[in-house]
């Protein structure tokens, strides 16, 4: 922060508050909004290396997966919102996750489509590489279904169709993501859903192979996926959505249950039980359609994205409302306030024990989580 923004706020900072514990005066700064989660969790470990990334503030950890971190940053000069995904220096010293890192760079910014997260650089901090990608404030549809449950069928097919418009621009560019599933799509305020992470993405007609054997995720893994990774198409990627599809109106993948092997094996040779035995609402044309897309022969399927989203053109005509504010992301007060713009804003405390704020001062929105004596629980999902 600012030196001026600190020093102001230590002039008026009551000396009770100074007093307490650190992890009480942390959650006071970040009540006050002076710091983040990450940041405040960062400090009391005794760290402070990392909160800068190139020319980027780190402000809150929101994602993480098998090879990268995801951070919310902000552009110390523009002052812009921005994800940044982090390749760990662990992974870095390893030559394939490096070239599969840069790959997903290049097919990024590769796309330009609404339905698709968007990469802005690739840049290197020492030995950390991180990939500056287009900031969703929003929800992951897998934690969307895990919080609230199974989606509405007109919402399913909205978000489904949104993902297939936006897999259409990947097949046109010569590309397949290969890991469709509901946790690499995003819903924003808006309601406007984005396809992320292309890390197992293939170019056609790109011989190199990066990693030998299986690719994806268990659960939605088209058959012809589960035996060759390196020679599918776009269909695997139908598969995915059509898994997708079942996982949105039925609370659970395909197949829930088993082994990883018996998951592979079952993609090839099982039926996944019926969506309506699980929701008998769901219209039985829906369901023939999910039937389709998860097809266990490729040329029984859906041939590309575009027939999906025809397909499902019946129940997308009318438009649906976005999501609720209790679905969006709750942020600490720095990371949900919008990006500084004046270099002298001050911060003054308003959080002291066993006072009332005043009436005159505007509410802040308290994070629901925080425990930063205790760095090992999770962020919420979504966050």
């Amino acid at each position: 922060m600012e030196e001026n923004v600190l020093s102001t706020y230590l002039r008026h900072l009551d000396p009770a508050v100074a007093a307490l514990e650190p992890a009480r005066l942390a959650e006071v700064l970040i009540n006050d909004g002076l710091i983040t989660h990450f940041q405040a969790e960062q400090f009391l470990l005794g760290k402070c290396k990392g909160m800068i990334l190139g020319n980027y503030k780190v402000l809150e950890r929101i994602g993480s997966g098998g090879m990268a971190l995801v951070y919310l940053c902000e552009h110390v000069t523009m002052r812009r919102r921005v994800a940044l995904k982090v390749l760990p220096t662990s992974n870095a010293q390893n030559a394939e996750y490096l070239k599969r890192f840069y790959r997903e760079a290049r097919a990024t910014a590769g796309l330009d489509h609404p339905n698709i997260v968007r990469a802005y650089d690739v840049d290197q901090d020492e030995n950390r590489h991180f990939l500056v990608m287009e900031y969703i404030e929003g929800a992951l549809l897998m934690d969307l279904v895990h919080r609230f449950g199974p989606l509405p069928v007109e919402r399913a097919a909205h978000y489904v169709s949104q993902a297939a418009i936006g897999l259409q621009h990947i097949h046109e560019a010569g590309m397949i993501h290969r890991d469709i599933k509901p946790d690499n799509l995003i819903v924003d305020r808006a309601g406007t859903v984005k396809i992320l992470d292309l890390g197992l993405t293939r170019f056609c007609g790109d011989s190199e192979i990066l990693t030998r054997g299986v690719l994806g995720t268990p659960d939605y893994l088209a058959p012809e996926q589960c035996l060759d990774s390196h020679r599918v198409d776009i269909r695997a990627d139908i598969y995915g959505l059509g898994g997708t599809l079942y996982f949105l109106l039925t609370g659970s993948p395909p197949f829930p249950e088993g082994t990883l092997a018996q998951k592979l094996t079952w993609h090839q040779t099982k039926q996944p039980k019926s969506i309506r035995s699980h929701r008998p609402e769901v219209p039985a044309e829906l369901e023939m359609i999910a039937a389709y897309m998860l097809a266990k022969n490729p040329q029984h399927r859906y041939q590309t994205p575009a027939d999906v989203a025809l397909a499902l053109s019946p129940w997308t005509q009318t438009p649906i409302p976005p999501p609720s504010d209790a679905e969006m992301p709750r942020l600490s007060p720095k990371a949900q306030a919008a990006p500084d713009t004046d270099a002298d804003l001050t911060i003054t405390p308003m959080h002291h024990p066993g006072s009332r704020r005043s009436t005159g001062s505007k509410p802040r929105v308290a994070s629901q989580w925080f425990a930063p004596h205790d760095p090992s629980k999770p962020h919420p999902p979504g966050s």
